[in-house]
């Protein structure tokens, strides 16, 4: 029977966590190559549908019998 001494234990133990410590992946966190772009034409497009919207009412309002 073979006995290992605390020493051996403690080597070989050590020996696996550098082991698997080694294996684990690794994130990295890079900027992007192109510029960021934000769009700001959601503003102009609300604004379009308001006008548009007043105007069906409007439209709706001097011919009540359109629909």
């Amino acid at each position: 029977m073979y006995l290992v001494s605390g020493r051996d234990a403690a080597l070989t133990g050590a020996l696996l966590c550098l082991a698997l410590s080694a294996c684990t992946p690794t994130v990295q966190v890079e900027a992007p190559k192109e510029p960021i772009t934000i769009n700001l034409n959601v503003k102009l497009d609300a604004e379009v549908r308001v006008k548009l919207e007043e105007q069906a009412d409007k439209d709706i309002q001097s011919n009540p019998d359109i629909f």
